[in-house]
């Protein structure tokens, strides 16, 4: 039984986000990639995700796994994987490793990219791949906020409050913003993330960059730990999970 690794991406406006729904017709990236394996291998295969990217978020580099007994060399896997897939998802990469690699639980590192189309206009091109804020952002005191997310913290302020997990810390390794022509990125490392929590911290940026609120304010709506403080949930279009890392390389 081989454990093969899948780096992919894909345009995540017509799905209703990573994860397979079970007892529902709603198409998703897990279960078309399922869908596309059992294609190719003749097998019934279980794809796990780095991360459950929500309806409307996108890829640029999520990392899957499965197990299979397929003899179709790695080399040769994205080619034939994405002769069965649809356009809108693509496979980068393949390759054979070990069989305790878990492309969840093995993630040490996730490099999120949120992307606003600030201009008076939207450009038909980004529609589905940005926000539109029509207004001027100052993106130096954007910047100035961003870092202050930099550290560890208790980001219970700062994902949706039904979120069920019992621990909200996460390290933050970077947050950066900027600006080319009218696009303005927020890019976000971190050892992990809670649900919504980069699109509530970009909520709140934003709400920086229109002067409504002061960069010096973030490190206190991080202590105050409470959601209805911090800035609004952006949408998810302008949302790219654009990197996983894994401990030894894998």
């Amino acid at each position: 039984m081989r454990n093969i690794k899948l780096v992919l991406a894909y345009d995540g406006t017509n799905y209703h986000g990573f994860q397979k729904q079970n007892n529902t017709r709603l198409k998703t990236i897990q279960g078309t990639l399922e869908d596309a394996l059992r294609v190719l291998t003749k097998e019934e295969v279980k794809v796990i995700g780095s991360g459950r990217t929500d309806a409307g978020v996108h890829a640029q580099g999520q990392v899957v796994n499965f197990l299979s007994h397929t003899t179709i060399p790695p080399e040769r896997f994205p080619l034939a994987l994405n002769s069965v897939l649809p356009s809108d998802i693509v496979v980068w990469e393949a390759e054979d490793v070990p069989q305790e690699f878990h492309a969840r639980f093995d993630a040490v590192k996730k490099t999120y990219r949120y992307t606003i189309y600030n201009d008076r206009h939207l450009s038909p091109f980004w529609r589905y791949f940005a926000y539109h804020v029509p207004v001027p952002l100052d993106i130096e005191r954007m910047s100035v906020a961003a870092r202050e997310f930099q550290g560890t913290h208790d980001f219970r302020g700062f994902c949706a409050k039904d979120t069920a997990v019992k621990d909200f810390v996460r390290t933050i390794y970077t947050c950066q913003v900027e600006k080319e022509g009218p696009l303005v990125t927020i890019t976000v490392t971190g050892d992990g993330f809670l649900y919504n929590m980069v699109r509530i911290m970009t909520g709140t940026l934003i709400e920086v960059g229109l002067g409504k609120r002061r960069p010096e304010e973030i490190p206190g709506l991080l202590a105050a730990k409470e959601r209805k403080l911090a800035g609004a949930t952006v949408p998810p279009q302008g949302l790219c999970l654009w990197s996983v890392e894994y401990k030894n390389g894998n």
